[in-house]
């Protein structure tokens, strides 16, 4: 069992993660996010209402946490510059962090090499922040999924330096993913890894 932040726990990907976790572990989870209403939070859960820019509200959240996972948009250099603070304040190392497929101007031709960085500034947030995190002393996994489809749980995974292997990949193989890089700290340790459909 591990205490485990999720830190965009009403996201697509941070609800994924959620449930894969309350279903296939007996870890205790704690639900970070700015708007929590809707959380239904179980016995092993516990919600804490924030702003990831405040480090008041993030020292709160991470108070005796093994691991975080994190699934956000927006300033992405902004939020991980704070929580990779913020975890370094509060001794936490284990960091899963969503970045995208593209970042590196990894994707090749054959799956479409118009969604790099090169030629998407949309991406420039989610390399600010794979720089951010690997530049830190965090015993950290960066994870650049292909676009969120549906589906089981079936995927490949590519290093930082390898071509992108796949346009997609379903939400459930992202939280399958992060659920074993949780249960083993050294599961692609200080690694950026791509994940796409097999």
């Amino acid at each position: 069992m591990k205490k485990v932040l999720i830190i965009g726990a009403t996201g697509t990907i941070g609800g994924a993660v959620r449930q894969t976790l309350l279903n296939e572990t007996d870890d205790q989870l704690t639900l970070f996010a700015r708007s929590t209403g809707r959380l239904q939070p179980s016995d092993r859960e516990t919600v804490v209402t924030g702003d990831v820019t405040n480090d008041a509200d993030l020292d709160r959240a991470l108070a005796n946490q093994e691991a975080v996972f994190v699934a956000l948009s927006g300033p992405l250099g902004q939020f991980a510059r704070k929580i990779v603070a913020a975890m370094d304040r509060n001794q936490v190392s284990r960091l899963l962090f969503i970045t995208s497929m593209g970042i590196y101007n990894e994707i090749p031709a054959a799956v479409g090499s118009n969604g790099n960085l090169d030629h998407n500034g949309v991406l420039r947030p989610y390399r600010e922040a794979a720089d951010v995190v690997e530049a830190s002393d965090l015993t950290y996994t960066v994870i650049r999924p292909g676009w969120f489809t549906n589906g089981p749980v079936n995927y490949e995974v590519t290093r930082k330096g390898e071509p992108f292997g796949g346009h997609d990949v379903s939400v459930s193989s992202i939280a399958d993913f992060v659920k074993q890089a949780i249960a083993d700290d050294d599961y692609y340790a200080r690694d950026s890894v791509g994940l796409n459909t097999k």
